[in-house]
């Protein structure tokens, strides 16, 4: 059988206000908080990891925190991200939810086989609530402000934006072995978008792709999405991914150990910037999953710097 990615790991974006992002994400969104560290590569910026009550695979939205204007919005992008309800009821509640937080928030609508939500967070994050049927596992936080019913289960499909398919889609197909599943008119009026799905599919395992030519290039900022990471099971999967995309002579960073997971980076045609991230060891790797997310946690070869790092890092509170 050819090598499988199995669905969305995590997306990391953007932002320049680490304590509103915080407030957001678990008081708004009522996501927990799994890990406080800091972006491995500049450890001047934290690295804030929300997610479900035992920090799954696929529930992962991250942010890097950096002193930051805004987003130019445009294509060569990632433009949205899913994250996963359970029912149309639920949706109906978040509505009602994020207007009472005076979030932007559109209409309930199908998009793309879905019924879904579009809003944004306070720097223009721009996110999209799925109805998922329900299918699959949830953990829902029992200290989450968000009632158990309507947590969110996780990240939904991931929308691209490129001038072209045919580069983008000759990556997706031939070396990530994903297959185009249908497509729909982009809900802006401004495109086509295109479905590629990994695994067994599903909204937890879809890329969306919009082809929409006659938008700028985006420049990145706060409020956009940095890059989008791919799950492969385990390490020894990690090295047949490293290995196809040396196959096909694909620049990429070769294995990076994250401590939490390990990661594989490159770059498809159009300049949006993937990873393959592996499912463990997890983020209880250094801390029990009960107090997940509660102190700054530093990989070990960044412990020796602790108390420089804690020096440089602004409060969250």
């Amino acid at each position: 059988m050819a090598l499988q990615l199995t669905g969305i790991h995590h997306l990391t974006a953007i932002t320049a206000d680490a304590p509103a992002n915080l407030r957001f994400y678990t008081q708004t969104l009522g996501l927990r908080l799994v890990k406080k560290t800091v972006n491995q590569d500049d450890t001047s910026a934290y690295h804030l990891f929300y997610a479900d009550a035992h920090a799954t695979p696929g529930t992962d939205v991250t942010f890097f925190d950096w002193p930051v204007g805004r987003e130019r919005r445009g294509t060569h992008s990632i433009a949205r991200t899913g994250l996963r309800v359970g029912g149309g009821a639920s949706l109906a509640w978040w509505r009602n939810h994020l207007k009472s937080r005076c979030a932007f928030t559109g209409q309930i609508t199908e998009i793309g086989g879905y019924f879904s939500l579009d809003f944004e967070d306070f720097e223009g994050q721009r996110l999209r609530l799925i109805d998922d049927g329900g299918k699959g596992e949830a953990h829902p936080w029992d200290r989450s402000p968000i009632p158990a019913e309507h947590q969110i289960r996780g990240l939904g499909p991931i929308t691209l934006s490129v001038p072209e398919l045919r580069p983008t889609e000759a990556v997706l197909t031939t070396v990530m072995n994903m297959r185009q599943v249908r497509d729909y008119p982009s809900p802006d009026g401004k495109g086509h978008v295109h479905v590629f799905a990994m695994g067994e599919g599903g909204p937890s395992a879809e890329l969306h792709v919009a082809v929409q030519p006659g938008l700028p290039v985006a420049s990145q900022g706060a409020g956009a999405v940095h890059h989008v990471a791919f799950r492969t099971p385990d390490v020894e999967t990690m090295h047949e991914w490293t290995d196809r995309l040396a196959s096909f002579r694909l620049p990429s960073s070769g294995e990076v150990e994250r401590y939490y997971f390990r990661s594989l980076y490159f770059r498809e045609p159009n300049g949006i910037l993937f990873e393959i991230a592996t499912d463990g060891p997890g983020f209880t790797a250094d801390e029990p999953l009960a107090t997940l997310g509660e102190k700054l946690s530093l990989p070990p070869f960044l412990e020796p710097r602790r108390a420089s790092i804690e020096a440089g890092l602004k409060p969250l509170a």
